[in-house]
């Protein structure tokens, strides 16, 4: 797998080799070359694992999407900073359904590292709530639910913060004593 820096590299030297051959009156190679060189710099730019694995996550593969992710062995030497916050966003996701310490990680990371887009922030933010959630980081998973439902402007994820707001009251009745005693009185007609 080619580094980015080497990536660019054999770009412009496939540039400069197609204004040779333009030069050289050899129009169709130079052409050729030239295409080379385009679809080179348009995989320093988009990576091509990256995109295989949104495709695999559009059809719910989670599996081949995790392969596809896995061949990318160093995201530091081989991807741009948008593209490394893709790779960890995508791997949280992947890693949402095994293992919630791994992807509470992923998630923070692909944060840290910066997420283009608002509905992929508040993608993020949410499953952080969850697994905050989860782990019983009460005030966190409020902050963060708050934080993801700002970032949804266009009601994306809508559905889903309805669902994880649902559960974060039922886990919170279960742990307040007093609520659950309110609730037994309901059921005795008191």
């Amino acid at each position: 797998m080619l580094t980015k820096y080497s990536k660019l590299a054999v770009a412009f030297i496939s540039i400069a080799v197609s204004a040779y051959l333009f030069v050289d009156r050899q129009t169709g190679n130079a052409i050729t070359v030239l295409l080379i060189a385009l679809l080179i710099s348009f995989f320093y730019f988009r990576n091509e694992f990256i995109l295989i694995a949104f495709f695999k996550l559009r059809r719910q593969d989670m599996k081949a999407a995790k392969k596809w992710l896995n061949r990318i062995k160093h995201p530091k030497a081989v991807l741009i900073k948008s593209q490394r916050a893709y790779y960890y966003f995508l791997n949280g996701i992947v890693e949402s359904q095994h293992n919630l310490t791994q992807s509470e990680n992923f998630f923070r990371k692909a944060l840290q590292t910066g997420l283009f887009m608002d509905h992929d922030k508040a993608m993020a933010k949410l499953n952080l709530a969850g697994a905050a959630m989860a782990k019983g980081r009460r005030r966190e998973a409020q902050w963060l639910l708050k934080e993801a439902q700002q970032l949804d402007k266009r009601g994306l994820l809508t559905e889903q913060i309805k669902v994880v707001k649902a559960q974060f009251k039922k886990a919170h009745v279960g742990r307040n004593p007093n609520a659950m005693r309110m609730q037994r009185n309901r059921g005795r007609g008191f």
